[in-house]
């Protein structure tokens, strides 16, 4: 959904740091997502098994250092990242951004 929908849309998305990136919204809201744990909430088909719903990826295979190498976006409603462990296929939509940012906040 697009912020003419009711709902924020990134403005800025950038590495902060290497453990960190940074989204900032379009009503002004910054997030923090941990990059590790961004790559441990990829919803792809590899990473999460798409008729039970349960979770292919085992967080232990997913090195502490892993950092997104390339982000580009998907439409106007997602980004995709490649990361430093050869991951590509995850599709991270702004609804979920935005969630795993609030997450982070608590």
């Amino acid at each position: 959904m697009s912020e003419a929908e009711g709902e924020p849309t990134p403005i800025e998305i950038g590495q902060k740091g290497p453990r960190t990136l940074a989204i900032r919204w379009s009503d002004g809201v910054e997030s923090a997502i941990d990059v590790r744990a961004l790559r441990l909430a990829c919803g792809c088909a590899v990473c999460v098994d798409e008729w039970t719903g349960e979770d292919r990826l085992d967080p232990a295979s997913v090195p502490d250092d892993v950092h997104p190498l390339k982000i580009q976006s998907v439409g106007r409603y997602a980004i995709q990242i490649a990361w430093s462990d050869g991951h590509d296929s995850g599709i991270y939509p702004f609804r979920r951004l935005r969630e795993l940012g609030q997450a982070s906040r608590r």
